[in-house]
C-alpha cells in the first residue's frame, strides 16, 4: 500500500510544525511519500524580490538561511546538523549564482525557477528531522523525482504518462526499500529540464500527480483547515465539516471558491479512483473530508455554498451571433489569446455573456477590440459581481430545485445576473452582486444546510 500525503506551507512554517509533519508520515502504515511546499511565507518573499528591481541577492538570501537554519539548529544535532548544513549550503550557493546570472533573467522561466526554489529547502529540512526520528528518507527536487509538465511559465499540466514512467523509475524503488521520499510541491521540469510552476498552491496538484503516478492507494492533503466546509465559516459561523463527497461535488467546490484544495487536484486522482482526504495538521485527530469516486447519499438538496467574488460579466452584442457560430469562437479565442479564466458563459440570440475577474477586464477588452468593428455592436462591463456556487445531489433530476434556490435568493433581496446550470448534475451557479453575496449565502445555508 502506498500513501502519498502533502504538506503546505503552514505545516512546515515552523519547528513545531515540521515536528507535527513528521509524525502524521510515520502514523502511516506501509510505503510513505510526502509532497511539500515551502515554508509560509518563502514564496511571497522569493515573488517580491522577483518584482523588486532594487532588491538585494544577499537581503533576499538571509530572510531564507535564517529561517530555515533557525528550525534545523532547533531539531538537529551532531552529524545530521552538518549534513544538513552541507546539502543546505550547496543548494543556496546555487541559488545565489542563479540570482547573480544576468543572462538567466532573460530565460522565460526564470520566475519559474526562482519561485520554486523554497520547496528545495522545506523538502531537505523535513527529510533530516525524519532520520533524526530514525526512518530512512531522502528529499528530492521534483528533476531528481520525474515530474514532467508542458506549458507556458506560470501555467504548466504534469505529462502524468511521463511522469508515471519517471516516478516508478526514481521513487518507487526508495518505498520498496522503506525510505521516505520527499518531493517538492509546486513545480515540474520541462522538456529543456528548466523548472515549470503549476501556479500558486500547485502543491496540491503535484501530490495528485505523484499519486497518480505511483498509482498510489491513498493521498492525504494535509493543510491548516478541517477540511470542506458546507459554508465559508467567516460568512456562516455555524458552517459545518463535510465528512464525505465525491470528486464532482469537491471539484466544483475548489474551482468555484472553497480554499481547500487547489482545483486542479482532482482529475490526476479521479481518473483512477484514488480516494483523497482533506485533513487539518494542527488537529490530526480530527475526521477531515473523504473525496472518493462513489459516495453514500444522503438525500441533501443542498450540502455547500461557495461564493467568488470580485469578478466582473462582459456582455458582448452581436448581430444574430447565436447563427454565426464562428463569430462566438473567434470570441472565445481572443479571450484565450488574453490567457483569461472564464468561470460562466451564457448565450442568446445577439449576444454572449462571459464571467471574468475584474482584474482581468482591462486585458479582455484589449483583445475583444481586436475583433472587426462590424462584427461588435458593443461590449458592455458589468463589474463587483460574486459567482455563488450551490453543490447537492442530484440537482438537475429534482424538481423545483431552482425555484427553491432562486426563492431564497429573492429573499435574501438579491437579483440573479447570470444563470449557469445543467453543466454539472451537482452544482447550481449564478451571479449576485457583490454587496448581496454574503446576504445569499447565509440565506441558502439556514434554509437548505441549517443554522
Amino acid at each position: 500500500m502506498i500513501t502519498v500525503l502533502k504538506f503546505g506551507g503552514t505545516s512546515v512554517g515552523s519547528a513545531e510544525a515540521i515536528v507535527r509533519s513528521a509524525k502524521i508520515i510515520l502514523m502511516e502504515g506501509g510505503g510513505r511519500v510526502a509532497v511539500v511546499s515551502a515554508m509560509s511565507g518563502v514564496t511571497n518573499h522569493l515573488v517580491k524580490f522577483l518584482e523588486d528591481e532594487n532588491a538585494h541577492v544577499e537581503d533576499a538570501l538571509a530572510l531564507l538561511e535564517k529561517k530555515h537554519k533557525d528550525v534545523a539548529n532547533e531539531l538537529l544535532e551532531g552529524e545530521l546538523l552538518r549534513g544538513f548544513s552541507d546539502e543546505f549550503e550547496r543548494r543556496m550557493n546555487a541559488l545565489r549564482d542563479l540570482l547573480n546570472d544576468r543572462d538567466a533573467r532573460k530565460d522565460p522561466y526564470f520566475s519559474d525557477n526562482i519561485s520554486s526554489q523554497g520547496e528545495r529547502f522545506s523538502t531537505l529540512l523535513l527529510s533530516y528531522v525524519l532520520r533524526s526520528m530514525g526512518h530512512g528518507s531522502v528529499a528530492l527536487t521534483s528533476e531528481e523525482a520525474g515530474i514532467y509538465a508542458s506549458g507556458s511559465p506560470g501555467f504548466g499540466t504534469a505529462d502524468l504518462s511521463k511522469t508515471s514512467a519517471g516516478l516508478m523509475m526514481n521513487v518507487k524503488p526508495l518505498i520498496l526499500k522503506g525510505v521516505i521520499p520527499i518531493i517538492t510541491g509546486f513545480y515540474g521540469r520541462n522538456s529543456d529540464g528548466r523548472p515549470l510552476t503549476f501556479g500558486r498552491g500547485g502543491s496540491d496538484y503535484s501530490a495528485a500527480v505523484v499519486a497518480n503516478g505511483l498509482d498510489a492507494d491513498f493521498l492525504e492533503i494535509w493543510t491548516d483547515v478541517d477540511g470542506f466546509m458546507s459554508a465559508d465559516p467567516r460568512i456562516v459561523p455555524g458552517a459545518i465539516v463535510i465528512d464525505e463527497m465525491n470528486f464532482g461535488e469537491a471539484a466544483e467546490l475548489a474551482y468555484l471558491g472553497a480554499k481547500v484544495l487547489h482545483p486542479r487536484t482532482i482529475e490526476p486522482v479521479r481518473m483512477k479512483h484514488i480516494p483523497l482526504k482533506v485533513k487539518n495538521s494542527f488537529k490530526p485527530d480530527s475526521p477531515g473530508t473523504l473525496i472518493h469516486h462513489l459516495r453514500s447519499s444522503k438525500n441533501e438538496m443542498l450540502r455547500s455554498v461557495a461564493s467568488k467574488a470580485d469578478l466582473s460579466i462582459i456582455t458582448v452584442s452581436s448581430s444574430e451571433i447565436a447563427y454565426r457560430p464562428r463569430m462566438v469562437a473567434r470570441i472565445i479565442d481572443k479571450i484565450a489569446d488574453a490567457g483569461v479564466v472564464v468561470y460562466a458563459i451564457s448565450t442568446s440570440l445577439s449576444t454572449v455573456a462571459l464571467l471574468i475577474n475584474n482584474p482581468d477586464v482591462k486585458e479582455t477588452l484589449k483583445h475583444l477590440n481586436l475583433i472587426a468593428p462590424e462584427d461588435i455592436e458593443r461590449i458592455e462591463v458589468k463589474s463587483n459581481m460574486a459567482l455563488i456556487c450551490a453543490v447537492g445531489d442530484n440537482l438537475l433530476s429534482r424538481c423545483g430545485v431552482s425555484a427553491e434556490i432562486f426563492g431564497a435568493v429573492y429573499d435574501a433581496g438579491a437579483n440573479v445576473e447570470l444563470i449557469s446550470e445543467g453543466a454539472s448534475d451537482v452544482s447550481l451557479n449564478f451571479v449576485v452582486p457583490t454587496d448581496k453575496a454574503v446576504d445569499v449565502v447565509r440565506t441558502l445555508h439556514k434554509k437548505f444546510v441549517g443554522e
